[in-house]
């Protein structure tokens, strides 16, 4: 039976599932906003201590949850953590999508995510996410969320896209995704794109997000007051961290 499910809203999208009886999905624990009174929930380790550790260090809960009816139907959704767009995933038997760390919403349960390891030393260090990123498997639907909007580009055998770090959302596995030091002294000292640019190599779909949150939260950091002074607000005395906090 085909997952019934919409996505609303555009700047804060929520996803919202309808389950009928015998359907089951798991998000990390924490994820879910809300369900109806018919929706079953169901808290366990996800395959054991392996998998626990491997979720932890792509940036998941330890924990997954699984969401169930026992009789007729019911709703549960799951909203976006920040501005960007929800990505519906329908994974064939075996097909792979490398993601970002973190992306993850919820999925079937005959979706498998596990951690991918990125092999190359520079795509590690200056990819923009560290070597750890999340592979997920089909057969089955999976939703995940990105910074910003989506712009999905499609590479031949042989074509280069170069990247700043951080736009990379997802790509198919056949896609080869390295960094490279960008060329050319003056570019390195007054381009003002950093040292490193990520690299990916066809064939293969990428997509890229257009608001990375890193980026977000260095910009709003330019406006925000500093503590003990006076800032954009008008002299409030705010701390970076209070605020953060919502104290």
């Amino acid at each position: 039976m085909a997952l019934d499910y919409r996505i609303e809203g555009t700047l804060l999208p929520v996803l919202i599932i309808n389950l009928a009886t015998g359907q089951r999905i798991y998000s990390s624990s924490g994820g879910m906003s809300w369900m109806t009174q018919q929706i079953e929930m169901e808290t366990n380790s996800g395959g054991g201590l392996g998998k626990m550790f491997k979720r932890a260090l792509s940036g998941e809960s330890l924990f997954i949850v699984d969401y169930f009816v026992n009789s007729g139907a019911g709703e549960v959704a799951f909203a976006a953590e920040f501005p960007g767009k929800i990505i519906p995933l329908d994974l064939s038997d075996g097909q792979q999508m490398i993601v970002q760390k973190d992306s993850f919403m919820c999925a079937e349960k005959n979706v498998d995510v596990d951690m991918h390891f990125r092999k190359k030393l520079g795509a590690g260090l200056f990819g923009g996410e560290g070597f750890i990123l999340q592979k997920l498997t089909g057969p089955g639907m999976a939703f995940v969320n990105f910074d910003g909007e989506i712009v999905e580009k499609t590479l031949a055998a042989g074509d280069v896209l170069r990247v700043d770090t951080g736009h990379v959302a997802m790509f198919q596995p056949t896609v080869s995704f390295d960094v490279e030091l960008i060329k050319g002294f003056r570019n390195l000292l007054l381009g003002g794109e950093g040292l490193f640019m990520a690299t990916l190599r066809g064939p293969g779909k990428v997509y890229l997000q257009t608001m990375p949150l890193d980026k977000l939260a260095r910009k709003m950091v330019q406006y925000l007051p500093k503590a003990g002074g006076s800032g954009a607000s008008g002299g409030l005395n705010l701390d970076i961290g209070q605020l953060l906090r919502g104290q």
